[in-house]
């Protein structure tokens, strides 16, 4: 029930029931299991590399504008009010929410779609599966494992989607795709918190980039309550200060009726420990009906002023250009790679054939950062240099 300065409730994840670890360690002296994994996270390679990784503008596209380090420390900040309120592990919550994108592209979801088409006959890519092998094997730091080594349970929230097919391939970790089970607390509410702040600081970086106009955003219900409220309380208030008083709103909006409505599901379900969680039948971390349609709403709005903006597809057609060259450049001669990825690739290939051989290729792309896979590039195809 309780780790260094933490208690939760029955129904959250105890890390003296917990799942443990791949491979045994002693316990830490002086903080908790999921403190440790959260700990490993901060000082990995791959984290540090989200601060030049793509949320929806490229790094170089300007200094103020979020990146998947940023997004990350907002989406853990989230999530720990919420666990707070609802007596979860914290600690694992945030373990969660800063690992949750170490497998992304650079390009963001660009990249993500370029290397996935680059394998559709190869097992395909998709970035929760990648950071999970990021934790899993890719991360060289410790003499005794490959990877990480993290606690099941953030294994377990770092996975938010898989298909049945590659589910059978994750034994344990896999079964809850495979048995229409559910994850424990921590990890549902990972998900959520992920939700909650890419919507709204979508909509702050795209009023900061004039991208979406403040009027247009007034025909989302959600932005117009807090605009309205905003405008209500101060009617002389402008530019950025009017932004964020409006952004901050929306995360409350959220955050609020998430804490409401998962409050209500957990008192109406019961559960007395996280088996109970597992085989509830569905989510106790939720939104309500009217904020998941308004959180819809908004999605759907962003998908069509931001994400689809002939701006950023243009960086999404280039980002594809790039990530399928660099991919084709290497796939026909891994020699382009540096010499450890070289070596991987050929040893891949010959223990288990073409498709592991490409995906040492994917994993080496897939830990580049925005501007290194674009010099990367320039590198190869010096003919594509910009004058």
């Amino acid at each position: 029930m309780r780790g260094p300065g933490v208690t939760v409730a029955a129904y959250a994840v105890d890390e003296s029931t917990a799942g443990g670890r791949r491979i045994p360690e002693p316990p830490p002296t002086h903080r908790s299991e999921f403190q440790r994994d959260r700990d490993r996270v901060i000082h990995s390679s791959a984290f540090r590399r989200l601060v030049y990784k793509t949320q929806v503008f490229v790094n170089h596209e300007g200094d103020l504008y979020r990146t998947r380090l940023t997004h990350s420390l907002e989406v853990a900040q989230i999530a720990r009010t919420v666990a707070g309120a609802l007596s979860l592990n914290e600690y694992l919550v945030e373990a969660i929410c800063l690992a949750h994108d170490l497998g992304h592209t650079p390009f963001g979801h660009a990249g993500q779609d370029a290397l996935n088409a680059c394998m559709r006959d190869h097992g395909g890519f998709e970035h929760n599966l990648q950071s999970l092998r990021v934790v899993d094997e890719l991360e060289e730091k410790y003499a005794d494992f490959a990877g990480l080594n993290l606690m099941y349970e953030t294994r377990e929230g770092i996975l938010k989607h898989c298909s049945a097919r590659h589910a059978r391939g994750l034994g344990e970790l896999g079964r809850r795709f495979l048995e229409g089970r559910q994850p424990a607390l921590e990890a549902q509410l990972a998900n959520l918190a992920d939700e909650v702040a890419y919507n709204s600081h979508d909509v702050d970086d795209g009023l900061r980039a004039g991208l979406l106009l403040v009027e247009e955003l007034r025909e989302v219900a959600i932005f117009r309550r807090a605009y309205d409220e905003v405008r209500h309380r101060y009617q002389d208030l402008q530019g950025r200060r009017l932004i964020y008083e409006i952004v901050r709103r929306l995360i409350g909006y959220m955050v609020d009726d998430l804490v409401e409505v998962s409050s209500r599901r957990l008192l109406e379900a019961a559960p007395r420990s996280v088996e109970d969680v597992r085989s509830a039948g569905r989510p106790l971390i939720a939104f309500s009906q009217p904020m998941a349609e308004q959180h819809r709403e908004l999605k759907r709005f962003l998908m069509h002023h931001l994400y689809r903006n002939p701006r950023v597809l243009a960086m999404t057609n280039k980002a594809w250009a790039t990530l399928t060259a660099l991919f084709e450049a290497y796939q026909s001669d891994v020699r382009l790679m540096p010499p450890g990825f070289c070596l991987a690739a050929e040893d891949a290939a010959r223990k288990h054939g073409e498709s592991a051989r490409l995906r040492v290729v994917t994993d080496y792309i897939a830990g580049m950062t925005d501007r290194y896979a674009i010099l990367e590039h320039e590198r190869l195809f010096p003919a594509c240099r910009p004058d």
